[in-house]
């Protein structure tokens, strides 16, 4: 007979899950027992971290919900940070967890990897957190897992199995699942009125419209209303006169938006970490916001005229449907094409350089999904940068912000889509938290660009210190020699400069054939 661990599988696999990332240990060996006779492929990371941030970047690009498998206590403290991750950008992770035996929790008896209370630990960073008891838990605590990873505003969702519940045999019919439900509203009358009566509209776009590009472009010709993408919507309407892929923290998309008798807000929560990078509140009121979220807690936190609660791509298209006969001309491109001009002169002459690098990239692995840490090119990015691949931009620098991301993020996203270049940023400093994940990289020859933004050090915060009146300590940790770092993945290695064109020849002659290859870009 089975046990509920191996069960436990079998749901996962009636869930159509592909991939899992995890790292076995003495106390998930009954998810393992189970793991080895399904379809699931194994992702083995070096850290849990690492594993986290694999889910994360594998469910931006699937558009399924990563998984992932860690022990009791350490296993799923190293986790806290990816959770708070994809909760702070809405990306759908399943975190399942084993604990100690039932009669053991919250005892101090000091058990193996014991925590005071785990359950109530990850409930302060995931959508849910659950425990199964006994067998007949498990396929409802499945089913509504995957119902709040699929319906709601994502984010973490956790399952914990205690030790002596995983072991025990399941005797119940595991049939009876059913698909998700989906949200929607048919109250779009007030909308419909808004937009139709206004003559000055913007449509600013969030990482919830990322799939919606043909709809997002037909209601912008309608409307002839200039495009504001915040990071996690960049890509959509690439070259189109209407786009403006710079951040809504810049003077000038700031006045584009306060000039708007309407602005039309999809999928975008409107946060400060996109909206007010440099934290000086002068993000401009909205007197007639539209808004639609698939978040209702969402909606509240930042109340619209008019708040629509559902996908974007559920509802954007009855409001396309009902603007069908409608045709503006509001100087929209004209509108656009200012606002375009004027945010990329507020940029740095360095953030400007930053930002060419990016474009280098980007026509050399055009249509790639890129990837980034917290680094200096991705914070001018996210400021200003026009990618050509919806949800092919995306990165740690803004909501929670936890640096290591990008290795172990490219290496999920590469798995879910094998065919795809997938492009990883990172700066020396970040690469340093998880750099031990390019061995994964390498043992599942993934062909991912990884390249190293070398200022050794912490150059960004350095910044920020001086900026301040700060005597700067602490940011000149040395680097490792990444060459040898690469040798000793038996990675492809190649070391550059912006400002003598080896950057251009290394991105050229990457060797990606069988696999990895790393870039190093040294900065004076």
């Amino acid at each position: 007979m089975k046990s509920i661990g191996e069960t436990l599988i079998e749901q996962l696999e009636a869930h159509s899950t592909e991939v899992v990332f995890g790292i076995p240990g003495v106390h998930t060996v009954e998810l393992y027992r189970g793991l080895s006779t399904s379809s699931i492929r194994h992702i083995t990371p070096r850290h849990e971290q690492g594993a986290g941030f694999m889910a994360d970047g594998y469910a931006r690009v699937s558009g399924k919900a990563g998984v992932v498998f860690v022990i009791t206590g350490p296993g799923l403290t190293n986790m806290i940070t990816p959770m708070a991750q994809a909760r702070a950008d809405s990306v759908p992770i399943l975190v399942i967890s084993s604990v100690n035996k039932t009669d053991s929790l919250g005892r101090g008896l000091g058990h193996l990897h014991e925590l005071p209370d785990q359950l109530g630990m990850a409930k302060t960073v995931a959508l849910s957190s659950t425990q199964i008891t006994q067998a007949s838990d498990l396929i409802p605590v499945v089913k509504n897992a995957y119902e709040t990873l699929g319906t709601t505003r994502a984010g973490p969702v956790h399952i914990e199995v205690p030790l002596d519940v995983m072991a025990c045999p399941y005797m119940l019919d595991i049939k009876g699942q059913t698909n998700p439900i989906t949200k929607n509203t048919n109250d779009l009358s007030a909308a419909i009125s808004l937009l139709t009566n206004a003559t000055n509209h913007v449509i600013i776009v969030g990482g919830g419209a990322k799939n919606s590009n043909d709809l997002v472009l037909n209601i912008a010709e309608c409307l002839d209303a200039p495009v504001i993408q915040s990071t996690n919507a960049r890509g959509l309407m690439y070259g189109h006169p209407l786009s403006v892929p710079a951040s809504p923290s810049l003077d000038a998309v700031r006045n584009l938006i306060k000039e708007a008798d309407v602005v039309l807000g999809l999928g975008t929560e409107v946060g400060p970490t996109d909206f007010d990078m440099y934290q000086n509140g002068g993000f401009p009121k909205m007197s007639n916001f539209i808004r639609i979220d698939i978040s209702p807690e969402q909606l509240d936190r930042y109340p619209a005229t008019v708040s629509l609660c559902g996908r974007v791509e559920e509802i954007l298209p009855q409001l396309c449907d009902a603007l069908s006969t409608i045709r503006l001309n509001t100087n929209g491109p004209a509108r656009a094409k200012t606002t375009r001009d004027n945010a990329y002169n507020e940029l740095s002459q360095e953030m400007k350089k930053q930002v060419h690098f990016l474009e280098t990239i980007r026509d050399t692995y055009p249509h790639s999904i890129c990837i980034g840490d917290s680094t200096q090119p991705i914070y001018a990015g996210n400021l200003f940068y026009e990618h050509d691949r919806a949800g092919g931009w995306f990165n740690a620098a803004t909501g929670y912000g936890a640096l290591g991301y990008g290795i172990p993020a490219a290496i999920g996203a590469s798995v879910a889509a094998p065919d795809d270049q997938v492009i990883c940023i990172t700066g020396d400093g970040g690469a340093q938290f998880t750099l031990p994940e390019l061995m994964t990289a390498a043992d599942e020859k993934l062909p991912i660009l990884f390249i190293i933004w070398n200022n050794n050090g912490y150059r960004e915060i350095e910044t920020s210190m001086i900026d301040a009146g700060v005597t700067v300590v602490g940011c000149d940790p040395n680097a490792p020699d990444f060459k040898l770092v690469a040798a000793s993945c038996n990675i492809p290695f190649q070391s550059s400069r912006l400002d003598d064109g080896s950057f251009k020849e290394a991105l050229r002659t990457a060797d990606l054939s069988k696999g990895p290859a790393l870039i190093e870009v040294v900065i004076e």
